[in-house]
């Protein structure tokens, strides 16, 4: 794009707006991507590999029933500790009646552990139900089909900190395109570039 308009910009320079802006648009935007009326009677949750400096990292994401985007977590290791982290993290970010009555994963038994360990201390609803059907996890997988296409363009990852950084503004445009804010889109024509220019305006 800025080539197209004659500005010469070095790919170094793109990946230092990368590294300051996407955690800032994230964290300025996660009340708006977040908070949207969308069907949340179940989550299909799943992580997918991501490669950081050569290593496989593993990216947990969770979507509801349409696929829209609820929360998602980078972490080096695939064990209950991750799943109870990004388990965690998802239920100290939605309201009461946001809580779903399933849960969808894969059989990977680290959620079970998480989400029982999760409901002994009191911060994982007694009465949602956990349901290891692979099936029922089609959206998210072909959700993280189309990330990865976007994440399989960008040069790679040296460190889990840019990883995290990039992946953070990936996510949260994704979840704009996806419509996710869309009761918070103002002007005309309404769009998401309205919504990101106005969380920005200084």
């Amino acid at each position: 794009m800025l080539a197209e308009r004659g500005v010469s910009v070095d790919h170094t320079t793109l990946y230092r707006w990368v590294q300051r802006y996407a955690p800032e648009m994230e964290k300025r935007l996660r009340g708006y991507w977040r908070n949207n009326p969308s069907e949340l009677s179940q989550w299909p949750i799943d992580e997918t590999y991501v490669k950081v400096n050569d290593r496989w990292a593993y990216l947990y994401r969770a979507v509801d029933s349409r696929g829209r985007t609820l929360n998602f977590y980078l972490s080096s290791r695939r064990n209950r500790k991750a799943a109870y982290r990004f388990l965690g993290k998802i239920l100290n970010n939605v309201k009461r009646w946001q809580i779903p009555r399933f849960i969808n994963t894969d059989k990977a038994p680290t959620y079970r552990r998480a989400l029982t360990v999760l409901k002994r201390e009191g911060r994982g609803p007694p009465d949602v139900e956990h349901r290891q059907i692979k099936y029922r996890n089609n959206v998210i997988e072909c959700d993280h089909g189309e990330l990865k296409r976007i994440i399989g363009a960008t040069l790679g990852f040296k460190s889990m900190k840019t990883a995290y950084a990039t992946i953070k503004g990936i996510e949260v445009m994704r979840a704009l395109r996806k419509g996710q804010a869309e009761s918070f889109y103002f002007g005309h024509p309404p769009s998401e570039m309205r919504l990101v220019n106005r969380v920005f305006e200084m």
